[in-house]
């Protein structure tokens, strides 16, 4: 089969940080869908694994998270998915990914896709989709309150009407024009009763923001709270913190309401003092989408119920597609084009490529 891989870790300017290669097909056994790939997106971790991991046994590693494809194979114990099946899903970093013409992919961590989406629309999805769900309703406890109408198995929580007594939730999303917060605001506006208040810094990306549903959109170069007073917001209750934590911790700590959450996703270069949270009482949440697959927890397939639940909710029209640019086919030309736009810091919305 075809891939892309490399052996070395290294910058993405040299000829063989991706290779064009040829693997045999992988065999499946156990809970393993086999699934022959049709699209797939790339995300910041693509970059950073690329950069920085080794392969083991002078193997190439193969890179990517996000997939839609068809189920062509099923294991013996496989029983959520048959062949045929089109599936999407964002795979586990400890396994080969998806950037290859098949992928083996534990059934518990894969959902139907969306019917409604095009291949390259809902390959944009998987990742941030799961990693922006699992911010809201596993580390910040707030519960989906599903649009009036909305039917399906897992439409059943109450809503997040809150008693008179606790103030209304106020979420400030950090750097919301990226691939998660394009799907956290989005989430957020659509399952939660929160005011929901972005961050982007250009006008395009403010545009963006804006357009996916946020209640307000505010710029993360300048100081946070001065703008937050002028729209009558003295404080927030949930801050969501999606890139350069670092460099905005003392200000998210000043507009976060005593007992706020603060989670985070990224990487921070530099040593955040977690005491200085101690006066208001506020809890520390990170968020890492593939705790679940890496250590194959006992509530791995909350992931295939989060997908489901996000196909369901896509085909109802509450949330669209983020795709930002299609990149063509899947080779190694077009995935080094990628990862050099990715590393720019310049992407709004999600790079695609389909079919080999």
């Amino acid at each position: 089969m075809k891939a892309i891989g490399y052996l070395v870790p290294q910058t993405i300017d040299n000829a063989d940080a991706l290779m064009d290669i040829e693997l045999p097909v992988p065999k499946v056994a156990g809970r393993d869908l086999l699934v022959r790939v049709s699209a797939v997106s790339v995300n910041p971790v693509d970059t950073k694994i690329r950069s920085s991991a080794t392969p083991e046994n002078g193997d190439h590693k193969i890179l990517g998270w996000d997939a839609v494809g068809e189920v062509v194979a099923v294991g013996d114990q496989v029983t959520l998915f048959n062949e045929g099946d089109r599936v999407w899903y964002a795979g586990d970093i400890t396994r080969s990914g998806s950037n290859a013409e098949f992928q083996l992919v534990d059934e518990r961590i894969v959902g139907l896709m969306p019917v409604s989406l095009s291949n390259s629309d809902a390959a944009a999805l998987p990742l941030t989709s799961i990693t922006a769900w699992e911010l809201l309703f596993d580390r910040l406890d707030f519960v989906p309150s599903y649009p009036e109408g909305f039917s399906s198995s897992f439409a059943t929580s109450p809503s997040l009407e809150a008693p008179p007594t606790v103030p209304p939730a106020r979420i400030l999303i950090m750097g919301a024009a990226g691939g998660v917060g394009s799907i956290l605001t989005q989430l957020a506006v659509t399952l939660t009763n929160a005011t929901v208040i972005g961050t982007a810094s250009r006008e395009q990306s403010q545009a963006w923001v804006k357009s996916l549903g946020a209640d307000h959109v505010i710029n993360h170069h300048q100081p946070l709270l001065p703008q937050l007073n002028a729209l009558g917001v003295d404080s927030v209750t949930h801050v969501i913190s999606l890139t350069h934590t670092e460099q905005h911790f003392d200000q998210l700590i000043e507009v976060l309401a005593p007992q706020g959450k603060l989670a985070l996703i990224d990487d921070p270069q530099t040593m955040i003092d977690v005491r200085k949270l101690k006066l208001k009482s506020l809890s520390l949440h990170w968020e890492l989408m593939f705790t679940r697959s890496m250590f194959d927890t006992w509530d791995m397939q909350k992931q295939h119920e989060l997908l489901t639940a996000m196909s369901a909710l896509i085909d109802a029209g509450c949330i669209r597609s983020t795709i930002g640019e299609h990149y063509g086919v899947i080779n190694a030309a077009n995935l080094k084009r990628a990862h050099a736009q990715l590393e720019s810091h310049q992407a709004v919305g999600k790079i695609v490529l389909e079919g080999f």
